[in-house]
């Protein structure tokens, strides 16, 4: 974990500010073409994690820049309040030395959040395309290995073919316009993925500042509930992205699960969206998921977009 003071010669590095959105976007996007194919970041979640009131921008963002080109981005996100570190990092192919310098300036942050905190190891992750523009050999060297795999999955949707269901017996569904249903889809969220990788506790504030919560749709959030059980699934889904509608969260409660309620929110995922004139949908699955998710994906026709793995690397913290 060394590094010298000084970026790479001919580059320089400062802290972001909110008003850097569009070009961290334009970057993001210019990453995305390179390694999926197309443009997926919008403006909107740039703007969400640079103005999320748990980041000091000073200290846990930096810009990597080529003289006037932006060509490299680096995020330290400390949303655990222990020693779980996220951290965010795009650069363009040409500028890996540019990269490892980055890495040592978010690992170093990354350790003084985690003695705040007052942890006594860091525990980083971050989430990089299988195919990335980062060479994953130097962050090898540097200790860092893959945790998890992941997969987008995808399919087209079309009203004629995928209309929206009627739910099964017993089943009724609902959105969450109201708070009361928000703070509910928020409990339901917390107890269906609890145990899994990666999951942590968070407070109805804390979630709701991650996801952004004052600038979704809450109609397009819905909770599933089974006549004389209760509350037992929620979707949460947006429709802010330029390619396709995207399912954030599909949880079901473990006494729930094998009875229909998921594949039943995944058919009216892709029915309302085909409403609305999206041509394909898409979400995320941990491959280590052992609840069946991604056998109930690909049994509803969905296939492979593209795959992301969590990378790890744990130091320890000085004098705990």
């Amino acid at each position: 974990m060394t590094t010298t003071s000084l970026p790479p010669s001919g580059l320089t590095v400062r802290p972001a500010t909110p008003d850097d959105a569009p070009a961290v976007r334009d970057l993001l996007n210019r990453v995305d073409l390179l390694e999926i194919g197309r443009a997926e970041t919008d403006l909107r979640e740039v703007r969400a994690d640079l103005e999320h009131p748990g980041t000091d921008l000073r200290r846990d963002s930096w810009l990597l820049a080529d003289g006037d080109e932006l060509v490299g981005y680096g995020l330290v996100r400390d949303r655990s309040g222990g020693g779980r570190i996220d951290l965010d990092q795009y650069v363009l192919p040409a500028h890996q030395a540019g990269a490892l310098h980055l890495f040592a300036l978010m690992e170093g942050r990354a350790v003084e959040l985690a003695a705040a905190n007052g942890a006594s190891r860091a525990v980083l992750h971050l989430l990089l395309n299988t195919r990335p523009t980062l060479d994953t050999r130097a962050i090898r060297r540097r200790g860092w290995a893959c945790a998890r795999h992941y997969r987008v999955m995808a399919r087209r949707v079309d009203p004629r073919t995928d209309p929206v269901p009627a739910p099964p017996p017993g089943v009724t569904l609902r959105d969450c316009r109201r708070e009361e249903d928000r703070r509910i889809a928020h409990r339901l969220q917390q107890e269906a993925f609890a145990g899994h990788f990666d999951a942590r506790p968070r407070t109805f504030e804390q979630w709701w500042q991650d996801i952004d919560g004052a600038n979704l749709d809450w109609s397009l959030t819905w909770i599933a509930t089974v006549a004389g059980v209760g509350d037992v699934a929620v979707l949460r889904t947006r429709d802010d992205r330029a390619g396709r509608g995207w399912a954030d969260r599909l949880g079901v409660l473990p006494a729930a699960r094998g009875c229909g309620v998921g594949g039943y929110l995944l058919r009216h995922f892709f029915g309302h969206y085909a409403a609305l004139g999206r041509e394909y949908v898409a979400l995320g699955v941990d491959t280590g998921n052992t609840t069946g998710a991604l056998a109930l994906y690909e049994g509803h026709g969905m296939t492979v977009d593209f795959a992301v793995d969590t990378w790890e690397l744990v130091l320890p913290v000085p004098g705990a």
